[in-house]
């Protein structure tokens, strides 16, 4: 057992210096020069409440130094909506701005944020189609950097790297440590075994024509993870369940590009139960929509293995070794990585919780296997096969299939 865990220790540290050679050779937040070239682009925002952080989110949208007609959707369900208040004031802010709001009334499917995103398409004018959440800021220059790689007739969607900017309590901090320090990190490891063939949500961009190929967003609204699913089938990776029918075909094999400038999401306070949740909700979904690879990433944790080889073999010198150099490097990747993507040394003094983020990693992906339930804005869904969600118990209405 001891000489088992000794090999999965040294796996486990070759894999996370591999992860950090990746995140030091990408030309993060790299610009390219943008003049010449500015398609036009709809904006798609689904909106649904509002905190301190709305407003400015929103707002950075509207202050784009784009040569290129820039058309904004706002979706809400409700009409009374506080992110409705919000979004009528930016319009008296900015008069000549070509922002509409839009009241998404019809619920499609259990992804209410995909639901809207299908009713604000049929309106999109240009030939890009951006989506973006809600609590996401960007830079002055994101649209012009974000175009960039549609130079090339074979990129059907660009998705950048995001980081979570406004970690305000101890529980945020360790998810901010997990996405901030290790999964951007984790999607250049996974780039260089392969094409890329999935999204990141925060920020999408999209070639019409790739969109309606795949039948729209109007496919995805049974799905949780639509910006995965939304990748799987622009590729040509998946089979869309589009309305043409089960076999209609998916993308034309259009390639994914990563936009090396990072977006900020920001968020209000919240505290361990609703990030645990959330890591719940994620992880059951990774481990639907790729089984494999998802059992598979256990075999990195670069602390669980040589913790466990101490506690197998406390007497051995080896052991305690492999331990101090695995914590060693995991502390100096996590404080390098995270602050390379945030461009800050403010949180280096949370970079302790990285050995505690990849336990507490560990008993998320166990318990990740032992049931399908996820809870998601206040209602309890089942993930099955492919990250399709269903309704959990009877409080949820049944809802029809596209």
């Amino acid at each position: 057992m001891s000489w088992i865990l000794a090999v999965l220790t040294g796996l486990a540290l070759g894999l996370l210096l591999w992860q950090w050679f990746e995140a030091i050779r990408f030309p993060l937040h790299r610009r390219r020069a943008a003049a010449g070239f500015a398609p036009g682009l709809t904006l798609l925002k689904p909106l649904k409440g509002a905190d301190g952080e709305t407003e400015g989110c929103l707002r950075s949208w509207l202050t784009q130094d784009y040569a290129g007609p820039v058309q904004v959707l706002f979706g809400i369900a409700d009409a009374e909506d506080p992110a409705a208040t919000i979004v009528r004031r930016l319009q008296t802010a900015f008069p000549e701005a070509d922002v509409e709001l839009v009241v998404c009334s019809g619920r499609l499917g259990p992804n209410s944020k995909v639901s809207k995103l299908a009713q604000l398409e049929p309106r999109a004018r240009h030939p890009l189609v951006v989506v973006s959440d809600a609590d996401v800021a960007v830079p002055p220059d994101f649209l012009a950097q974000l175009v960039q790689p549609f130079r090339e007739a074979g990129v059907g969607l660009v998705t950048p790297f995001y980081q979570l900017a406004t970690p305000a309590t101890a529980a945020m901090h360790w998810e901010a440590l997990a996405v901030n320090a290790d999964f951007w990190t984790s999607v250049l490891q996974a780039v260089r075994l392969g094409p890329m063939r999935f999204a990141l949500g925060a920020v999408i961009a999209v070639r019409r024509e790739a969109l309606r190929a795949i039948g729209g967003f109007a496919s995805l609204v049974h799905h949780l993870a639509d910006d995965f699913e939304l990748g799987q089938r622009v590729t040509g990776r998946r089979t869309s369940d589009s309305p043409a029918g089960p076999g209609a075909a998916a993308g034309d094999g259009y390639r994914i590009a990563l936009c090396p400038v990072v977006v900020a999401c920001r968020e209000s306070s919240r505290g361990w139960g609703a990030i645990w949740r959330h890591q719940v909700r994620w992880t059951r979904t990774i481990r639907h929509c790729q089984p494999g690879p998802y059992a598979l990433s256990v075999l990195g944790n670069p602390t669980l293995w040589p913790v466990l080889g101490v506690l197998a073999a406390p007497a051995s010198v080896l052991a305690w070794i492999g331990l101090a150099v695995c914590l060693g490097m995991r502390l100096g990747m996590a404080a390098h990585c995270q602050a390379r993507l945030t461009r800050s040394w403010a949180h280096l003094r949370w970079v302790w919780l990285a050995p505690v983020k990849d336990l507490l990693a560990a008993a998320l992906w166990a318990w990740s296997f032992l049931g399908q339930t996820i809870e998601w804005r206040g209602e309890r869904y089942r993930v099955r096969r492919g990250g399709r969600l269903e309704p959990a118990d009877d409080a949820v209405d049944p809802l029809p299939s596209h």
